[in-house]
Protein backbone atom coordinates (compact mmCIF):
# COMPACT_ATOMS: atom_id res chain seq x y z
CA UNK A 1 0.00 0.00 0.00
CA UNK A 2 1.10 3.55 -0.77
CA UNK A 3 2.35 6.06 2.42
CA UNK A 4 -0.01 8.81 2.31
CA UNK A 5 1.38 12.35 2.08
CA UNK A 6 -0.17 14.85 4.22
CA UNK A 7 -1.32 18.09 3.28
CA UNK A 8 -2.20 21.52 5.33
CA UNK A 9 -5.76 19.62 6.08
CA UNK A 10 -6.20 18.32 9.16
CA UNK A 11 -6.89 14.69 8.21
CA UNK A 12 -5.41 11.51 8.40
CA UNK A 13 -6.26 8.22 6.16
CA UNK A 14 -7.57 5.53 7.81
CA UNK A 15 -5.25 3.50 10.08
CA UNK A 16 -5.92 -0.31 8.35
CA UNK A 17 -4.04 1.37 5.26
CA UNK A 18 -0.86 1.20 7.30
CA UNK A 19 2.45 -0.28 5.84
CA UNK A 20 2.78 -3.74 7.56
CA UNK A 21 5.43 -2.23 9.53
CA UNK A 22 2.40 -0.02 10.54
CA UNK A 23 4.00 3.62 8.47
CA UNK A 24 0.81 5.08 7.66
CA UNK A 25 1.48 8.86 6.37
CA UNK A 26 4.75 11.36 6.13
CA UNK A 27 4.18 15.46 6.41
CA UNK A 28 1.78 17.02 8.25
CA UNK A 29 2.65 19.29 11.40
CA UNK A 30 2.86 19.13 15.41
CA UNK A 31 0.34 21.22 16.29
CA UNK A 32 -1.87 20.42 19.08
CA UNK A 33 -4.94 19.69 16.98
CA UNK A 34 -3.11 17.70 14.48
CA UNK A 35 -1.79 15.05 17.19
CA UNK A 36 -4.83 15.24 19.23
CA UNK A 37 -6.90 13.62 15.63
CA UNK A 38 -3.74 11.48 15.61
CA UNK A 39 -4.05 9.96 19.10
CA UNK A 40 -7.69 9.65 18.56
CA UNK A 41 -7.13 7.72 15.43
CA UNK A 42 -5.14 5.60 16.70
CA UNK A 43 -2.20 6.59 15.10
CA UNK A 44 1.50 8.83 16.58
CA UNK A 45 4.21 10.09 14.91
CA UNK A 46 7.83 8.77 15.14
CA UNK A 47 10.95 10.03 13.02
CA UNK A 48 14.48 10.84 13.66
CA UNK A 49 15.97 14.03 13.12
CA UNK A 50 16.62 15.08 9.80
CA UNK A 51 13.95 12.93 8.70
CA UNK A 52 10.19 13.84 7.69
CA UNK A 53 7.47 13.69 9.94
CA UNK A 54 6.39 9.85 9.55
CA UNK A 55 2.87 8.65 11.37
CA UNK A 56 2.41 5.41 12.34
CA UNK A 57 -0.44 2.63 13.56
CA UNK A 58 1.30 -0.68 13.62
CA UNK A 59 -0.33 -3.87 14.03
CA UNK A 60 -0.25 -5.48 16.26
CA UNK A 61 -0.61 -2.62 19.10
CA UNK A 62 1.28 -2.67 22.38
CA UNK A 63 -1.32 -2.38 25.80
CA UNK A 64 -1.22 -2.42 29.03
CA UNK A 65 -4.60 -3.23 30.64
CA UNK A 66 -4.08 -1.78 34.44
CA UNK A 67 -5.64 -4.86 36.15
CA UNK A 68 -3.13 -6.78 34.47
CA UNK A 69 0.01 -4.60 35.29
CA UNK A 70 2.98 -7.38 36.72
CA UNK A 71 5.17 -6.30 39.94
CA UNK A 72 7.95 -8.43 39.84
CA UNK A 73 8.98 -9.93 43.53
CA UNK A 74 12.50 -7.57 43.15
CA UNK A 75 10.69 -4.31 41.82
CA UNK A 76 7.90 -4.75 44.91
CA UNK A 77 11.03 -5.26 47.26
CA UNK A 78 11.90 -1.27 45.82
CA UNK A 79 8.47 -0.38 46.43
CA UNK A 80 8.29 -1.07 50.07
CA UNK A 81 12.06 0.13 50.87
CA UNK A 82 10.20 3.82 50.27
CA UNK A 83 13.44 4.37 48.83
CA UNK A 84 11.45 7.00 46.35
CA UNK A 85 8.49 9.24 46.39
CA UNK A 86 6.50 9.91 43.15
CA UNK A 87 4.70 13.36 41.84
CA UNK A 88 2.80 13.89 38.69
CA UNK A 89 2.65 16.84 36.21
CA UNK A 90 5.74 18.80 39.09
CA UNK A 91 8.41 18.73 35.97
CA UNK A 92 7.47 18.09 32.46
CA UNK A 93 9.71 20.13 30.35
CA UNK A 94 12.38 17.95 32.75
CA UNK A 95 10.84 14.31 32.40
CA UNK A 96 10.75 14.62 28.40
CA UNK A 97 14.54 16.53 28.05
CA UNK A 98 15.70 13.34 30.34
CA UNK A 99 13.80 10.69 27.77
CA UNK A 100 15.30 12.45 24.71
CA UNK A 101 19.02 11.63 26.08
CA UNK A 102 18.61 8.55 27.54
CA UNK A 103 20.61 6.27 26.40
CA UNK A 104 18.82 2.90 25.05
CA UNK A 105 20.58 -0.06 23.93
CA UNK A 106 20.28 -0.72 19.92
CA UNK A 107 19.26 2.96 19.25
CA UNK A 108 21.80 5.32 18.33
CA UNK A 109 20.08 8.57 18.58
CA UNK A 110 16.02 9.98 19.82
CA UNK A 111 13.08 10.39 18.23
CA UNK A 112 12.30 13.18 20.69
CA UNK A 113 13.74 16.15 18.31
CA UNK A 114 13.23 19.48 19.68
CA UNK A 115 10.39 19.70 17.44
CA UNK A 116 8.59 16.96 19.33
CA UNK A 117 10.02 18.45 22.71
CA UNK A 118 8.55 21.21 22.13
CA UNK A 119 5.17 20.01 20.39
CA UNK A 120 4.44 18.27 23.69
CA UNK A 121 5.13 20.83 25.98
CA UNK A 122 2.43 22.71 24.33
CA UNK A 123 0.13 19.41 24.55
CA UNK A 124 1.18 19.73 28.44
CA UNK A 125 0.40 22.85 28.47
CA UNK A 126 -3.22 22.82 27.31
CA UNK A 127 -3.81 19.60 29.57
CA UNK A 128 -3.54 17.14 27.59
CA UNK A 129 0.16 15.48 28.26
CA UNK A 130 1.19 14.30 31.69
CA UNK A 131 4.72 13.39 33.12
CA UNK A 132 5.32 11.12 36.22
CA UNK A 133 8.57 12.17 38.21
CA UNK A 134 10.04 9.75 40.93
CA UNK A 135 12.70 11.19 43.25
CA UNK A 136 15.32 10.10 45.31
CA UNK A 137 15.68 12.54 48.02
CA UNK A 138 15.76 16.34 45.84
CA UNK A 139 17.23 14.37 42.96
CA UNK A 140 14.75 13.14 39.97
CA UNK A 141 15.43 9.51 39.33
CA UNK A 142 13.14 9.00 36.62
CA UNK A 143 9.63 9.30 34.60
CA UNK A 144 7.41 9.09 32.02
CA UNK A 145 5.40 10.63 29.88
CA UNK A 146 2.17 10.68 27.64
CA UNK A 147 -0.75 11.88 26.72
CA UNK A 148 -4.46 11.14 27.73
CA UNK A 149 -8.02 11.39 26.40
CA UNK A 150 -11.32 10.07 27.55
CA UNK A 151 -10.10 6.79 29.59
CA UNK A 152 -6.71 5.93 27.78
CA UNK A 153 -3.68 7.00 28.38
CA UNK A 154 -0.66 6.76 25.40
CA UNK A 155 2.64 6.56 26.78
CA UNK A 156 5.20 8.03 25.13
CA UNK A 157 8.54 7.14 26.45
CA UNK A 158 10.09 6.85 30.01
CA UNK A 159 13.62 6.80 31.48
CA UNK A 160 15.62 5.51 34.32
CA UNK A 161 18.87 7.47 36.16
CA UNK A 162 18.90 4.91 39.37
CA UNK A 163 17.51 1.48 38.79
CA UNK A 164 13.87 0.63 38.54
CA UNK A 165 13.00 4.09 38.97
CA UNK A 166 10.80 4.31 35.67
CA UNK A 167 9.30 1.16 36.78
CA UNK A 168 7.96 2.72 39.88
CA UNK A 169 7.10 6.00 38.07
CA UNK A 170 4.79 3.41 35.88
CA UNK A 171 3.51 1.91 38.89
CA UNK A 172 2.54 5.06 40.12
CA UNK A 173 0.79 6.20 36.91
CA UNK A 174 -0.84 2.97 36.82
CA UNK A 175 -2.47 3.09 40.35
CA UNK A 176 -3.88 6.65 39.39
CA UNK A 177 -5.38 5.43 36.30
CA UNK A 178 -7.31 2.59 37.84
CA UNK A 179 -8.42 5.14 40.34
CA UNK A 180 -9.20 7.12 37.34
CA UNK A 181 -11.43 4.51 35.77
CA UNK A 182 -8.71 4.54 32.69
CA UNK A 183 -9.52 1.36 30.96
CA UNK A 184 -6.12 0.95 29.05
CA UNK A 185 -2.38 2.39 28.08
CA UNK A 186 -1.00 2.18 24.60
CA UNK A 187 2.26 1.21 24.98
CA UNK A 188 2.35 1.81 20.74
CA UNK A 189 4.96 -1.04 20.10
CA UNK A 190 6.10 -4.00 22.17
CA UNK A 191 9.46 -4.62 23.85
CA UNK A 192 10.79 -7.50 26.27
CA UNK A 193 10.68 -4.46 29.15
CA UNK A 194 6.88 -3.85 28.99
CA UNK A 195 5.83 -7.18 28.35
CA UNK A 196 7.70 -8.13 31.39
CA UNK A 197 5.92 -5.78 33.01
CA UNK A 198 2.38 -7.23 31.86
CA UNK A 199 1.47 -5.39 28.43
CA UNK A 200 0.28 -7.15 25.49
CA UNK A 201 0.13 -6.94 21.67
CA UNK A 202 -3.26 -7.28 20.38
CA UNK A 203 -5.05 -7.01 16.54
CA UNK A 204 -5.32 -3.22 15.40
CA UNK A 205 -9.00 -3.60 15.40
CA UNK A 206 -9.34 -4.65 18.76
CA UNK A 207 -7.12 -1.58 19.90
CA UNK A 208 -9.34 0.52 17.89
CA UNK A 209 -12.86 -0.59 18.97
CA UNK A 210 -11.26 -0.35 22.81
CA UNK A 211 -9.88 3.33 21.70
CA UNK A 212 -13.48 4.32 20.64
CA UNK A 213 -15.02 3.41 23.86
CA UNK A 214 -12.01 4.86 26.04
CA UNK A 215 -12.85 8.02 24.11
CA UNK A 216 -16.80 8.43 24.39
CA UNK A 217 -15.30 9.17 28.23
CA UNK A 218 -14.39 12.87 29.14
CA UNK A 219 -10.96 13.85 29.11
CA UNK A 220 -9.38 15.17 32.25
CA UNK A 221 -7.61 17.71 31.06
CA UNK A 222 -5.23 20.50 33.08
CA UNK A 223 -2.82 19.78 36.54
CA UNK A 224 -3.46 15.74 37.56
CA UNK A 225 -1.21 17.09 40.76
CA UNK A 226 -4.57 17.74 42.71
CA UNK A 227 -6.14 14.66 41.38
CA UNK A 228 -7.14 12.37 44.82
CA UNK A 229 -5.54 8.81 42.97
CA UNK A 230 -1.88 11.01 42.40
CA UNK A 231 -1.86 12.36 46.11
CA UNK A 232 0.10 9.28 47.67
CA UNK A 233 3.14 10.38 46.77
CA UNK A 234 4.94 6.94 48.60
CA UNK A 235 4.52 3.18 47.08
CA UNK A 236 4.10 1.17 50.09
Amino acid sequence: MPVFELSRRLVFPPPHLAEPDGLLAVGGDLSVERLLLAYRSGIFPWYEKGAPLLWWSPDPRCVLFPERLHISHSLRQTLNASRFRATVDGGFRSVIRHCATARRRGQRGTWITAEMLEAYVRLHEAGYAHSVEVWEGNRLAGGLYGVALGRCFFGESMFSRVANASKCALVFLVRGLQGLGFAMIDCQVESPHLLRLGAQPIPRPDFLARLRQALASPTLKGDWSALAPFQKSDFA
